[in-house]
């Protein structure tokens, strides 16, 4: 199902949605390294669940407008992006948020291509 649902790589624009959240949690500068950072690392895997309670964010809604097009985009057999992820307590979803919710509303045990970096 990975295959068939992920793409290996995040897109381009990933990176700058990236740096514009990140800059509300680092400076400017340090947002950008960890960017940096981003675009050079291995894909890996993690399970929805894991990603959603590391970050301590909550579970939108399948009913939310990005969760709802990105279930749309899995139903009609077009690949999502890899999502963006920074460790810390908690871990920051850099990019990626409701593409974590709309694979976790599939199932929870489903694994995520991200991108994982320490800042």
């Amino acid at each position: 199902m990975k295959n068939e649902i992920w793409s290996h790589d995040p897109e381009d624009h990933d990176f700058p949605a990236a740096a514009d959240y990140l800059e509300l949690h680092f400076p400017k500068e340090v947002a950008a390294a960890i960017v940096t950072k981003l675009r050079k690392a291995e894909t890996t895997t993690k399970k929805a669940k894991d990603v959603l309670r590391a970050a301590g964010l909550p579970l939108l809604d399948r009913d939310n407008i990005h969760v709802r097009e990105d279930l749309k985009k899995v139903k009609e057999g077009k690949k999502l992006s890899p999502v963006l992820l920074v460790v810390g307590k908690p871990l920051i979803i850099a990019d990626g948020y409701h593409r974590v919710c709309a694979l976790y509303a599939l199932s929870e045990d489903l694994e995520i291509p991200c991108r994982l970096v320490n800042p």
